[in-house]
């Protein structure tokens, strides 16, 4: 394979300002439209579209989860939590220049109209509004976007806005938190935490005596499982738990184990007792909690 020449397109690094910050995202919003260039772009960054670039504008973010999540975990400072926000940025900065390219938004319009929006949305800030605390921040929050919902003629109920492609726990969580930023919330947790009792309850009943595959019966248990883990949800909104993040830190305590457990069997669990595995689990749980 020929080499080619580094000096084939030579890239002009653009003028400081004077400020890190800017200085950097000016520098990457130009080598994002060099890419984009008709005459010596990439031809892959050319042929993208904005629907083309979903997918990875999703696996990156959470890419930024896994690594902040990761990172608290370990309790290090060695991470890789700037590389994959560095990768999102670097998503959204393209996603602008495709749309500026084909006459709809320019990055110019999406940074002016989100900082006009954090300027609206927070008075207490940037007007004469009022916030003791951050719970009063999200009850304000709720209560400007819901105007702004009805300024617009749009749906304006307390729980729009929430996106359906979310992960359906997350999006609970979402949807609790306008609910309750509403009104529509019990005085304290115990009352979510009886609720959740009241739905296993439900969820057992529906369980009850029966065949195991009758389609009937697994329509109704789908219901009350569903409702459960809703509660679920709510309940981890009113004690300040997202419930998406809890479940992913026990699937990695699950992993983790689960591979300690095949491990001690040589990777190979086929003709284990349940009674074997589950020995061998317990022991997994104190050999990791010993290493945290």
């Amino acid at each position: 394979m020929s080499e080619i020449p580094s000096t084939a397109y030579p890239f002009e690094e653009p003028a400081s300002v004077g400020e890190p910050r800017l200085d950097a995202f000016h520098r990457l919003v130009a080598v994002v439209d060099r890419l984009r260039d008709p005459e010596s772009g990439c031809p892959w960054d050319l042929k993208q579209r904005a629907e083309t670039l979903t997918a990875s504008l999703v696996e990156e973010a959470f890419e930024v989860v896994e690594a902040i999540e990761e990172r608290a975990e370990a309790g290090s400072t060695e991470d890789h939590v700037a590389e994959e926000a560095g990768d999102l940025l670097m998503n959204i900065v393209l996603i602008a220049r495709i749309e500026e390219q084909a006459g709809r938004f320019s990055l110019a319009d999406l940074a002016g109209d989100v900082a006009d929006k954090l300027i609206r949305r927070h008075p207490h800030v940037f007007a004469d509004g009022a916030a003791g605390s951050d719970e009063d921040v999200l009850v304000n929050w709720e209560a400007i976007k819901k105007q702004e919902r009805e300024d617009a003629q749009v749906d304006a109920s307390a729980v729009a806005g929430v996106p359906a492609a979310l992960p359906a726990l997350q999006r609970a969580y979402r949807v609790s938190g306008k609910a309750m930023s509403a009104g529509f919330r019990w005085e304290n947790s115990a009352g979510q935490l009886a609720k959740i009792t009241e739905e296993l309850d439900e969820v057992k009943e529906a369980f009850g005596p029966g065949p195991e595959h009758d389609p009937e019966r697994k329509a109704e248990l789908e219901d009350e499982l569903g409702d459960l883990l809703l509660a679920s949800a709510f309940f981890g909104r009113y004690n300040k738990i997202d419930p998406e993040a809890a479940l992913r830190k026990s699937l990695r305590k699950f992993e983790a184990r689960f591979r300690e457990v095949e491990g001690a069997f040589g990777g190979d669990l086929t003709g284990r007792s349940l009674e074997e595995m589950m020995a061998a689990w317990e022991l997994a749980k104190v050999k990791l909690a010993s290493k945290g």
